[in-house]
C-alpha cells in the first residue's frame, strides 16, 4: 500500500493501482529515445504488471503499531512481502517471459546492497530466473533490456510522484526521493542530468525533457481513510467502508 498522511485522513492506494499508473506512463514514451522499438509491448506489460504481487497483500491493510499508521510498501514484514513478490513473478513469466526479465530485474535492485539471509536467498533465486529467462528470449538485445529496465524504473518512479506527494506541491516540499529528480534518467535527456518533475497546479505535472510523444492525463484510484474511523473500527474494516475515489493529473512540456 502506498500511504499519504493528513492530519485527519489517510490517503491509500494500492500498488497494483499505482503500477496502472505506471503502464499508462510508458504507453505515451516515445521510443525514439530507445535503441529500437523491439519487446516495447512487453515493456509496457511488464509496466502494467510490475506490482501484481501486492494485490493479495493489499487486499487487507494491516496496522504498523511501532509507527502507529498502516504498513507500506517501504516498511511492509519482509517474509511474506518476498514470499508475494516470488508469486507475482511466477505469474507474469507464466504469461510474459520478457516482462518477467524486466520485473525480476526491478525487483533484484531492492535488495542488492541487504546482508539479510532471506535477502540474499532472494537474489540467488532471481538471478537464476534471469539466466534460464535470457536463454529462451529470441535476440536478446542487452543494451535494449538495460534501456526498458531503467524506463520501468522511471514509470514507476513518476507514478509514486504523483501517489507520494500532495497534488501542488512546492519543489522544495515535495516527496525526497524526487526533488533532485528521477534516478537513472539521464539517458532519456536531451540535456544532461536527470529528468526532473515539477508540479504546475494540482492537476498539472510539468516533465523537463519532455521523453514523452505528447501531453497525457492519467486518473488515479485512491481511497481517504478518516483516522476516527480506524480508531472505531481498525484499519481493515475502515479501509474496506471508505468511498473509492478518483483523481486526474495531466503530463506536459
Amino acid at each position: 500500500m502506498i500511504l499519504r498522511q493528513t492530519e485527519d485522513s489517510f490517503i491509500m492506494i494500492k500498488q497494483h493501482d499505482h503500477a496502472y499508473l505506471s503502464g499508462e506512463i510508458t504507453k505515451h514514451f516515445n521510443t525514439s529515445l530507445l535503441k529500437s522499438d523491439r519487446y516495447f509491448e512487453e515493456m509496457i506489460y511488464a509496466a502494467f504488471q510490475h506490482d501484481r504481487s501486492w494485490i493479495g497483500l493489499d487486499d487487507t491493510p494491516i496496522w504498523n503499531d511501532q509507527d502507529n499508521i498502516p504498513y507500506t510498501f517501504s516498511d511492509y514484514p519482509l517474509i511474506p512481502k518476498m514470499a508475494f513478490y516470488k508469486i507475482g513473478l511466477d505469474e507474469i513469466e507464466q504469461t510474459n517471459p520478457y516482462s518477467a526479465l524486466l520485473c525480476s530485474l526491478h525487483f533484484y535492485s531492492f535488495f542488492t546492497q541487504s546482508k539479510k539471509k532471506e535477502c540474499i536467498a532472494f537474489l540467488q533465486e532471481e538471478a537464476k530466473r534471469q539466466a534460464s529467462l535470457k536463454k529462451i528470449l529470441p535476440g536478446l538485445d542487452e543494451e535494449l533490456l538495460n534501456q526498458h529496465f531503467r524506463l520501468l524504473q522511471f514509470s514507476d518512479d513518476l507514478s509514486l510522484y504523483m501517489c507520494l506527494n500532495e497534488p501542488g506541491v512546492k519543489k522544495d516540499e515535495e516527496h525526497p526521493w524526487f526533488r533532485n529528480g528521477f534516478k537513472n534518467t539521464k539517458f532519456f535527456n536531451d540535456r544532461d542530468g536527470r529528468l526532473n518533475g515539477e508540479w504546475i497546479n494540482n492537476e498539472e505535472i510539468r516533465i523537463e525533457s519532455f521523453p514523452f510523444i505528447s501531453d497525457f492525463s492519467l486518473t488515479l484510484q485512491y481511497k481517504e481513510v478518516a483516522k476516527r474511523d480506524v480508531e472505531h473500527m481498525g484499519i481493515a474494516a475502515a479501509y474496506e467502508t471508505s468511498e473509492l475515489r478518483e483523481r486526474t493529473f495531466l503530463v506536459c512540456k
